[in-house]
């Protein structure tokens, strides 16, 4: 298991949390998703033989997010 944080730009709300938690929690093998909005941070802990890092930023750039 390895664990990435990305910087997320554009989170405000409880709703973004959900949002960003739900679509990257749904992605094969992603094992857990932390959003802190005051550090604009997604701490995401995937198994790298099958998950995506580019599919898990494509996800987030879909619900309208930018990653810095």
């Amino acid at each position: 298991m390895e664990t990435i944080k990305l910087t997320v730009n554009g989170m405000s709300c409880g709703h973004c949390v959900s949002s960003i938690e739900g679509a990257l929690g749904s992605l094969e093998r992603v094992e857990s998703v932390h959003v802190s909005l005051e550090g604009n941070e997604v701490d995401v802990a995937y198994d790298p033989s099958k998950a995506d890092v580019a599919q898990m930023k494509e996800t987030i750039e879909d619900l309208g997010y930018d990653i810095a």
